[in-house]
């Protein structure tokens, strides 16, 4: 397995809410700077409009800074999901992150296995995989039984333990519940704090090591070394204020993140 990074560990220094935010390619830049050799450019729609000549571009970037390209969109629709393997060739990407929701898609259990079955053989062509992320919008389990009903290693899971927090569904059963069919990891910690007043709890994200991600469960159940499975660093980092603040902050969990990826696949 290799270490990679997300658009989610640059959520903020890429975003309108700081001065200048960072482009893509600034983004592969220093994730190269940082010894990481995998980039997931997910939930980033603009995309989807770039030329042959741009994408040509952002690939030759990639080889040249010794970087393999990974994608991520949302939903099922096969006319979305054709364009995005188009993306895949281009940037001879092997991993494509999707979810079963998008913002004007929302389909049942049973439409969202018609769907799979319509897409699917283009991606066994194609020899890139599928992974549908865990998270709170359905449930591991539901998401399971679509997902087992296709023998096929180009379909599988991007397991994320923390987005299904907010379904009252446990990591630990999260984990449980996928690992066979894992092909992508999303790593990010995570942690409940009070509210002022002890009014409630608060979800957010964790410096790596520091909240609740039982990492070391993770690891011995889904094996991603002896499966060639990438763990791609995200965060759940609060705005600071202060887009200074923010971006430092989130620089710092991003190293903080990889150092400690780094350090575990050596003691293992």
């Amino acid at each position: 397995m290799s270490i990679g990074l997300s658009t989610y560990a640059y959520f903020w220094r890429m975003s309108d809410k700081v001065p200048a935010p960072m482009s893509l390619q600034q983004v592969l830049q220093q994730t190269a700077e940082m010894n990481v050799s995998v980039f997931q450019i997910c939930d980033y729609p603009q995309i989807e409009s770039w030329s042959q000549a741009q994408l040509q571009a952002l690939r030759q970037q990639a080889e040249s800074l010794g970087i393999s390209l990974e994608l991520g969109t949302r939903g099922l629709v096969a006319e979305h999901l054709e364009r995005y393997l188009e993306l895949a060739d281009a940037l001879e990407v092997t991993v494509l992150r999707s979810m079963f929701n998008s913002a004007t898609s929302r389909p049942t259990l049973s439409e969202a296995s018609a769907m799979i079955e319509t897409v699917l053989p283009r991606f066994e062509q194609q020899q890139v995989s599928l992974c549908l992320e865990t998270y709170e919008q359905v449930r591991s389990a539901e998401m399971m039984s679509v997902i087992n009903h296709f023998d096929s290693s180009s379909l599988g899971v991007c397991l994320d333990p923390a987005n299904c927090v907010a379904a009252l569904e446990l990591p630990d059963q999260v984990i449980e519940n996928t690992a066979d069919r894992v092909l992508n990891l999303h790593i990010k910690d995570f942690a409940f704090s009070r509210q002022e007043g002890w009014v409630g709890f608060t979800l957010t994200g964790s410096p790596l090591g520091e909240g609740l991600l039982n990492y070391d469960q993770l690891i011995e159940r889904v094996r991603p070394d002896s499966r060639g499975i990438n763990q791609i660093v995200e965060h759940w980092l609060p705005w600071q204020q202060q887009a200074e603040r923010t971006c430092q902050l989130e620089q710092q969990w991003t190293r903080q993140s990889v150092d400690y990826l780094n350090k575990r696949q050596f003691q293992e």
